[in-house]
């Protein structure tokens, strides 16, 4: 009996990077985590920058133009990668501004 198992695509760093660095993730996240007062409300931020990101680049794909991180069916979507990235981009946002006001 042969054991037969199923293929495990393998998701290499090359594939994490265009999620982390897409454009429309970054300027929501570091936008939205400027304007914020508190910290707590980067979890909040990082929801919100990655459901835009993830709409803008569905709509980008769908009309068949090149994409940076392109959402669709025969790529993976990295939605934890999205989401931590876009909390990073969000607290990096959030502390430079606050050296910034001292």
């Amino acid at each position: 009996m042969d054991d037969v198992h199923p293929t495990v695509p393998v998701i290499h760093l090359w594939d994490w990077l265009p999620a982390a660095f897409d454009p429309v993730l970054i300027l929501m996240a570091v936008w939205l985590g400027w304007k914020a007062d508190q910290f707590g409300k980067v979890l909040i931020i990082g929801m919100a920058a990655l459901a835009v990101s993830v709409l803008v680049s569905w709509a980008i794909s769908s009309m068949g133009l090149p994409w940076i991180a392109p959402v669709r069916s025969d790529a993976l979507t990295l939605f934890p990668v999205r989401f931590i990235a876009a909390m990073l981009w969000a607290s990096g946002a959030y502390a430079a501004r606050r050296v910034a006001r001292r």
